[in-house]
C-alpha cells in the first residue's frame, strides 16, 4: 500500500494512536447525547426522575443502562450511524481525524466501502466480547488490525510522524 505518487509516507496506526482518538471520540459522543438524553428525560412518564431525593427511585433509574426505548435509540442507533456515516465521507472518525489517522481498504488502500464500514461497525462487538483482545490486538499485529480490521478488511494509517528525509547538500561552487 504505497502513496508513493501523491508523496506522503504513510504508517499503520498503532494501538495508543488509536486508543487516544476513541478516546476523542466517546468524549464528543458524550457531549452530544448526554444533554439530550437529559433533556427528554428529565420526569419520566413513569414517575422515576433521574434526578430525586428518594433513593429508592435513584437506584431504580440506575439498575436499567437505558432510561427508556428512546434513550437506547439517542445513545446506540444515533452515534453507531454517525461513526459509520464517518468512515464512508471521511475515512475517520473526528479523533482518527485530530491524530492523522484514516481507515482505508486494507487491500486496495482506497476508501472503504459502506458494507466495510458496517461490517467494521458490527466487528467492534467482537473485538469486545473477546474481553477486548479484538483491540489489544493491534499492538501485536504486524499490520496494526483489530479483530473489526481483520473482519471488514481494512486498516488505519497516518502520515509517518518521522518520515526519512534525504538530504542532499548543494553542490559545492568551485571558483
Amino acid at each position: 500500500m504505497s502513496d508513493a505518487a501523491a508523496g506522503e509516507s504513510l504508517e499503520y496506526a498503532g494501538f495508543w494512536i488509536r486508543f487516544w482518538a476513541a478516546v476523542i471520540d466517546s468524549i464528543l459522543v458524550s457531549l452530544i447525547v448526554s444533554p439530550l438524553v437529559n433533556a427528554l428525560y428529565r420526569s419520566s412518564p413513569s414517575g422515576i426522575s433521574w434526578v430525586s431525593d428518594d433513593p429508592m427511585q435513584m437506584l431504580n433509574a440506575l439498575s436499567s443502562p437505558f432510561r427508556g426505548p428512546l434513550d437506547a435509540f439517542i445513545s446506540l442507533v444515533l452515534p453507531a450511524v454517525a461513526i459509520i456515516v464517518f468512515w464512508i465521507y471521511k475515512s475517520a472518525t473526528p479523533g482518527k481525524m485530530l491524530v492523522g489517522a484514516k481507515i482505508v481498504d486494507a487491500n486496495t488502500g482506497g476508501p472503504i466501502t459502506s458494507g466495510q464500514a458496517i461490517g467494521r461497525y458490527l466487528g467492534y462487538y467482537v473485538s469486545i466480547f473477546t474481553l477486548c483482545i479484538g483491540f489489544l490486538w493491534i499492538a501485536f499485529d504486524a499490520r496494526k488490525q483489530g479483530f473489526h480490521d481483520k473482519l471488514a478488511g481494512t486498516v488505519v494509517i497516518r502520515t509517518r510522524r518521522n518520515p526519512k528525509v534525504d538530504f542532499k547538500p548543494p553542490p559545492v561552487n568551485p571558483g
